[in-house]
């Protein structure tokens, strides 16, 4: 893959998640609240819902920042494929199909960007690896 495509792609993915958490943290009680309510008619209890509401943000938020400044690439990649295969798992049990497609589509980015991480030039990762 060439470096610059990986370079689109990887700020693509990392400006969606960094915007998903950094408009969420500062109302992350009214947030909760909304995914707490969100779920209720899923199996998936309370218990399990609450820390996991809380947790979302902060992911997001780091896994946008860490991907925006290429550093831990290959860790915020897996990260962020795992947050977003919990999230299809919540979607799906609430029957949000209308969200499925955009969650599927953040995975392919997360997929697709680990397959290539070797075209991960233009990051941290790689300035910091030189210097080794």
């Amino acid at each position: 893959m060439n470096t610059t495509v990986f370079l689109l792609l990887r700020l693509g993915i990392a400006i969606s998640m960094f915007g998903h958490g950094i408009v969420r943290l500062p109302k992350l009680q009214l947030f909760s609240e909304w995914m707490i309510k969100s779920l209720e008619p899923s199996f998936i209890p309370k218990l399990l819902v609450v820390p996991f509401s809380y947790l979302l943000p902060v992911l997001e938020f780091l896994v946008g920042l860490s991907l925006l400044l290429g550093i831990c690439t290959r860790i915020a990649l897996i990260t962020g494929a795992v947050v977003i295969l919990f999230l299809l798992f919540g979607t799906s049990l609430i029957e949000n199909w209308e969200a499925i497609p955009s969650q599927l589509i953040h995975l392919l980015f997360f997929t697709v960007l680990l397959q290539f991480l070797k075209s991960n030039t233009f990051s941290l990762d790689n300035l910091l690896s030189k210097n080794k």
